[in-house]
């Protein structure tokens, strides 16, 4: 690890920051970038001891959802990120170091795939048994109105500058409803809380700590009280990877029966197919998005296995609207990996 050039004003902010919180004389790195304007640091000292600095300009990004969130699941038992030092309103925050094994680099090491994934769903069962109630006021409701801006970016992003699909403004408004007509079904239950980015490279594998607590938290900013199915078709329809389908379904049999709150599994299985639905057209938008507006093209290769997971959802009559749409405004030739930095229509 070498140590990082500090130049420009944000780096300079930023190593005062960490100079200020004691880390003064540490060694700077860069690690790998996600998609948001955030970006994160490891500073390593010469006696071993780490952390990691969580950049986020406040022109772009706001640190203070993950702080609160963190004190959340911090309060519920879960392992997330400690936070060492704060300066909110220049958007910096010192982290504690959880280490490198992500989900991702567990399964590409060897660990146990179905270990792993029944881990995940163990904590996300514990998550949908949690009364929200008391702190209802402190996130914010994924409702049907941000539920269907979400789905929006399939069109705006994919369809159009991505694959050069000239959708009019008629077929827009079409589609739009189509979805009010079909979001009353990803209702079931009783709201939870809803992590939106569980998924392989957020969770971490964590040694020497036991039960769901071996399963470290990353990127929960996002999170917003809603539908429990969201988080586990966030875990079991990976946008990154290819799931066996007997651990899917071993997950999914092991989450229900530990979550007898959930009442109907046909409902709660009707909702998960349409949120996993939402789930992947909102992705397909901001896959092309992260290609078209910043050249990040890396998430392209994504794309057949968010269409393959979106044909397997529209099996359910409940999501007849939505596939009807497709079928009607998106031929075979337009359902494709866009080009890089998109087509125009």
């Amino acid at each position: 690890m070498s140590d990082t050039i500090v130049s420009g004003p944000r780096a300079r902010a930023r190593r005062a920051f960490w100079d200020e919180a004691g880390w003064s004389g540490a060694m700077e790195s860069a690690l790998a970038a996600d998609a948001s304007f955030r970006r994160y640091f490891r500073l390593s000292r010469p006696d071993g001891q780490r952390a990691i600095v969580m950049d986020a300009p406040p022109e772009k990004e706001d640190v203070r959802p993950f702080v609160e969130v963190a004190e959340i699941l911090e309060d519920f038992g879960y392992s997330v990120p400690g936070i060492l030092a704060s300066d909110r309103e220049s958007g910096f925050l010192l982290l504690e170091d959880l280490g490198d094994m992500t989900y991702t680099r567990a399964l590409t090491a060897g660990y146990q795939e179905r270990a792993l994934y029944s881990l995940a769903g163990d904590l996300l069962a514990d998550l949908a048994s949690r009364d929200v109630r008391p702190i209802r006021d402190r996130l914010p409701s994924y409702d049907d109105a941000k539920l269907l801006q979400e789905t929006l970016l399939f069109v705006d992003w994919y369809l159009r500058p991505g694959v050069g699909l000239p959708v009019d403004d008629d077929a827009r408004e079409a589609y739009i409803a189509a979805w009010r007509e079909v979001l009353p079904s990803a209702r079931c239950g009783r709201d939870v809380l809803v992590l939106r980015d569980f998924h392989v490279d957020n969770m971490m594998v964590l040694e020497g700590r036991h039960g769901i607590a071996a399963c470290g938290l990353l990127d929960f900013q996002d999170a917003v009280t809603g539908p429990a199915s969201y988080d586990l078709v966030s875990l079991l329809q990976d946008s990154r990877r290819d799931i066996p389908p007997e651990i899917v379904s071993e997950v999914m049999e092991r989450y229900l029966e530990a979550v007898p709150e959930i009442g109907d599994r046909d409902a709660f299985m009707r909702s998960y197919r349409v949120l996993g639905t939402q789930r992947a057209l909102k992705v397909f938008g901001i896959f092309a998005r992260q290609s078209v507006l910043y050249g990040n093209h890396g998430y392209l290769g994504h794309i057949p296995r968010l269409w393959r997971l979106t044909m397997e959802n529209f099996s359910d009559d409940a999501l007849a609207p939505v596939r009807d749409w497709i079928e009607k405004h998106v031929p075979d030739d337009y359902r494709v990996t866009p080009p890089p930095g998109g087509r125009a229509p």
